[in-house]
């Protein structure tokens, strides 16, 4: 990260920094209802916000909202802070913001996400900010699950279906003149070039399919339920998910030939 970044119209090189003391002092003002203080300490952490930012590897307008939604979840930090817990402030905020930052993702994502995946997912991502508040390390994904009562597989299915997509030729970082990518970096000799475009023409294939189709094949060949299982879940006959998996079959073989 450069000494200097502009985002969201703030210039991150003037933006104050506080010692650990500063921020105790100035969070007891806050909560005192110093309105001045608290917006000094809003504009000291705009720094934590760009850091998380910068964990989703955003670019553009796109970090520009992501930014501004950051800023939300930094405000709800500072209002239901506890200083009384013996926790650092950065510790305690910084799963609120991901939280923000990662429902905004989930509502905007350009794939449309079967609603029953989205309630998980949402369930999993309180969980994980409730667990983080009587912890001082990030809880892991069986604990979330364990927390939730959901399959840890389905748990992390979940959470990458609302994850915001990158494409295999983003950039990862330049080397000399010379821009390395995504797709420069994959090193599992099994997937060869010729798999990895097959892979791409399988998705842009599951991408013609509908709404339900889509959700009875994630159901059925990635978390692995039963025809039985779905028709139970998703509340249609065990006779319409097979038909509608035979099409769906169907369909995608017939956009690959």
């Amino acid at each position: 990260m450069s000494s200097k970044v502009s985002i969201a119209g703030v210039d991150t090189a003037k933006l104050p920094k506080l010692s650990n003391n500063d921020i105790v002092e100035l969070i007891k003002k806050v909560k005192a209802g110093d309105e001045r203080a608290r917006e000094q300490f809003v504009v000291a952490n705009l720094r934590l916000v760009l850091s998380v930012v910068h964990r989703f590897n955003a670019k553009g307008d796109r970090a520009d909202d992501m930014f501004q939604v950051g800023c939300v979840g930094l405000l709800k930090a500072i209002d239901n802070f506890d200083e009384t817990l013996n926790v650092r402030f950065s510790t305690y905020a910084v799963p609120m913001i991901v939280g923000e930052i990662r429902r905004y993702l989930r509502d905007n994502n350009s794939i449309r996400v079967s609603r029953s995946l989205r309630d998980i997912a949402f369930k999993a991502m309180q969980a994980k900010e409730e667990l983080a508040k009587n912890s001082f390390s990030e809880p892991t994904l069986e604990e979330i699950s364990k927390k939730i009562e959901v399959p840890l597989k389905t748990v992390t299915f979940a959470l990458d279906a609302i994850s915001d997509t990158l494409s295999l030729n983003d950039p990862i970082y330049n080397e000399g003149t010379d821009t390395i990518a995504l797709l420069d970096q994959i090193a599992d000799n099994k997937n060869t070039a010729d798999n990895i475009n097959e892979n791409i023409s399988i998705k842009d294939a599951i991408k013609t399919l509908g709404p339900r189709e889509k959700e009875i094949l994630l159901m059925r060949y990635y978390i692995g339920k039963t025809q039985t299982e779905v028709s139970e879940e998703i509340g249609i006959s065990q006779a319409q998910v097979s038909r509608l998996e035979k099409n769906a079959l169907k369909s995608i073989k017939d956009f690959l030939v």
